[in-house]
């Protein structure tokens, strides 16, 4: 049987986050979350369901991107890739 101590230390989570970004949208917190794991960055979502409870209203900084305290500055960097490519401004189509 595992102990407490045991469980904490298998769980990933277990130590501090801080919020990276408030998404406009749960599809904005997951594209930058795939980013984040390419980097090896462990990455937690909140708020995601929150946009169905405000119904058509704009649902702006409800869903939050979380980082360990310690890969926050890694993380920023690839925010400031991930918001550069999308005000880039070129055309997809």
């Amino acid at each position: 049987m595992r102990t407490k101590r045991q469980a904490v230390r298998q769980n990933p989570w277990s130590h501090d986050v801080i919020p990276l970004y408030a998404a406009d949208s749960a599809i904005d917190a997951h594209l930058l979350k795939g980013l984040l794991e390419q980097q090896g960055i462990d990455v937690r979502i909140i708020g995601e369901f929150l946009q169905g409870a405000v119904g058509e209203l704009p649902a702006t900084g409800l869903v939050q991107v979380l980082v360990p305290e310690e890969d926050y500055d890694d993380a920023l960097a690839t925010l400031e890739a991930f918001e550069a490519n999308r005000a880039g401004g070129s055309r997809w189509f």
